[in-house]
């Protein structure tokens, strides 16, 4: 009860207005009481976070699946907490039979997992017994408890096999792998929550720490690797011609073939040892993930992403020589660097590069995607520019995906959004965006549908978990744009990425910085979109003469405070539209009047939501 009351009492001193209408969590609570977060949606005065260091080699020798590894991580413990017991993350034991899944799997993804072959503690081996029942997660007993302020040095050996059948991470096909979540971690310790001990079931996404790395990986010759983080000393990796054309793209505005297939074929790419080792170095930033071909495509060009220092990023593709559509793809992803850095969310690309490595999951990564090859060209740009998106959230902002995948999936949807309305205008961009992300959501009268999407998304599964994440978060988000204007909800956007950047942001620190810059309690919202069980249905009850016009009675069926224009059809055959925003909802969320000030007389006035879809349309006509 005290806590609570503590809670309570921060909350409704912030900013003169009461904070309390939304529902805050326990550990939300604590949080607070703790000062490691602050309700008025800033880091707290007391917010720490823990940190690794890690030092790996990683030895691939295709067409061997066996991938062998070796690590020290340097692990810091900046909490005011006493930790006996580290969280280690084995995520590709998600291949193990028995592992818990949110799907099926074949027998070609299956896998005997990690096997751990040595675990030491400050130089001290310790014991493990690969028990069969260990799968994503197990706790490691140190020999003495780290204390607050100091630091562990944990070492591992390990090996497994790459799966055959390929999602987020395995073969793309035999001489060409994709190494992804491929080493032991320390999870996550936060301020809120302690361990993250959510079993990884693929069928949700990360939730990592900002480390520092610096990761080799030991390759046949012919190879190349691709990967997070800067490659060192590529002179003695490439021969002249691609190392000349590999530099030559960091600075170039056009795409660059720095290695061919036949050239690949010819043994003219890579420097001719029996073994070629790949180093990257990557500082605060959530994981690597690495992608080695012996005979993929190599293009490469950059792109001026920060016009106030002319700082470039390079763009690279990787991609068998069969699929088309990967030609186009520099092109495609150096224009979303672009627009990503310059409108939305208009904050400048913070890595040196990207790479799109061709292969079956359309999965993000940190300077990384894996992305599908398709027919449409159209379609490949969109997935591209999704998976850089995500570069800002949850890369650049430290998001807990597995639980709130909403405010990393959302952003990611609005911003291919914003996006593909540069590249096709306003009404196409709308229609591909209702195709893909709400006409199955508003079409589904489910149950699941319904529920919140504050809902923890550890918990869901299927297409309610989907749809929380992508469509509806999204939908709440452009809503709020919307309301806000853009250069206002710019403003809040931009000084949320701001604090929380290199942090572990939560839902409540977004709403309530959203609160405090822009100056207006928007908790309606929230509460309305994130923590209600509602879905867009808005009819149009009565429309009846008025002093100064026409008045509009509209019921809220479906709950969601949405955005909608009001086209009214006057007598003499024209038409126009009052676009109303979601503000008319804030003082009744059930029932509201909107105004048509004309002195023309009105035969009819219809409802249209555009993006914002009505589950039905019956309702939203009235003929006068």
């Amino acid at each position: 009860m005290k806590l609570y009351l503590f809670a309570a009492a921060l909350l409704a001193g912030f900013s003169g207005f009461s904070q309390q209408t939304l529902y805050t969590p326990r550990d939300v609570q604590k949080a607070y009481k703790n000062g490691t977060r602050s309700p008025d949606g800033k880091p707290g005065k007391n917010y720490w976070q823990n940190k690794g260091r890690y030092k790996i080699d990683i030895t691939a020798m295709p067409p061997s699946r066996l991938i062998k590894g070796s690590e020290t991580i340097s692990y810091i413990n900046n909490s005011p907490d006493t930790i006996k017991n580290p969280n280690i993350k084995l995520f590709l034991n998600i291949h193990k039979p028995g592992a818990a899944r949110g799907q099926s799997a074949s027998r070609d993804y299956l896998t005997d997992g990690v096997f751990i072959d040595k675990i030491a503690v400050n130089g001290q081996t310790r014991p493990y017994d690969n028990n069969p029942g260990t799968f994503t997660n197990f706790r490691l007993r140190l020999p003495d408890a780290l204390l607050p302020g100091d630091s562990v040095k944990l070492s591992f050996d390990w090996h497994y096999d790459v799966s055959v059948q390929s999602g987020r991470e395995g073969m793309i096909d035999s001489t060409t792998y994709f190494l992804a979540y491929f080493y032991p971690r320390v999870a996550v310790y936060d301020d809120y929550n302690g361990w993250d001990r959510m079993p990884f079931t693929d069928d949700h996404e990360m939730y990592s720490d900002f480390n520092d790395y610096d990761i080799s990986i030991h390759v046949p010759a012919n190879y190349v690797v691709w990967g997070t983080g800067t490659l060192q000393q590529p002179e003695k990796l490439l021969q002249p011609a691609i190392l000349a054309r590999f530099i030559e793209s960091f600075t170039s505005d056009k795409t660059i073939r720095v290695a061919s297939k036949d050239e690949f074929a010819a043994n003219q790419v890579t420097t001719q040892n029996n073994v070629n080792t790949w180093q990257f170095r990557a500082n605060h930033i959530p994981d690597m993930a690495f992608g080695l071909s012996n005979h993929f495509v190599w293009d490469a060009g950059s792109v001026m992403v920060d016009t106030v220092t002319g700082r470039r990023a390079s763009v690279q593709a990787a991609y068998d020589n069969k699929s088309k559509d990967f030609t186009y793809i520099v092109g495609f992803a150096k224009e979303g660097l672009r627009l990503l850095s310059t409108t939305w969310p208009g904050i400048a690309y913070p890595y040196e590069k990207t790479t799109i490595f061709q292969g079956f999951a359309g999965m993000e990564y940190p300077m990384m995607a894996n992305d599908e090859s398709y027919p449409d060209t159209t379609f490949s740009k969109f997935v591209a520019e999704h998976e850089i998106a995500h570069t800002y959230m949850p890369f650049y902002m430290g998001i807990n995906e597995t639980r709130y995948g909403f405010m990393d999936e959302g952003w990611a949807t609005t911003f291919e959004l914003l996006l593909n309305k540069q590249h096709m205008g306003d009404k196409k961009a709308a229609e591909f965006y209702k195709q893909f992300r709400v006409t199955n959501w508003i079409n589904d009268p489910n149950a699941e549908e319904d529920i919140p999407i504050i809902t923890p998304g550890n918990v869901l599964t299927g297409v309610a978990s989907g749809n929380n994440q992508y469509g509806k978060a999204s939908l709440g988000y452009l809503a709020v744009k919307d309301m806000l204007g853009d250069v206002l909800f710019k403003k809040c956007l931009h000084a949320y990425m701001e604090r929380w950047n290199g942090k572990h942001p939560l839902p409540w620190d977004f709403f309530y910085t959203f609160n405090g810059v822009s100056g207006k309690n928007l908790n309606w919202f929230w509460s309305n979109w994130y923590f209600s069980n509602g879905y867009i249905d808005l009819a149009i009850e009565k429309v009846a003469k008025a002093s100064g016009g026409y008045a509009v009675n509209l019921r809220n069926i479906g709950g969601f405070a949405a955005p909608v224009n009001v086209i009214v059809t006057y007598a003499d055959g024209q038409t126009e539209t009052f676009h109303q925003t979601s503000a008319i909802w804030e003082k009744n969320q059930q029932v509201t009047k909107v105004l048509i000030r004309t002195s023309k007389a009105i035969s009819s006035v219809k409802l249209d939501g555009e993006i914002f879809m009505d589950a039905d349309l019956s309702n939203n006509k009235y003929n006068l």
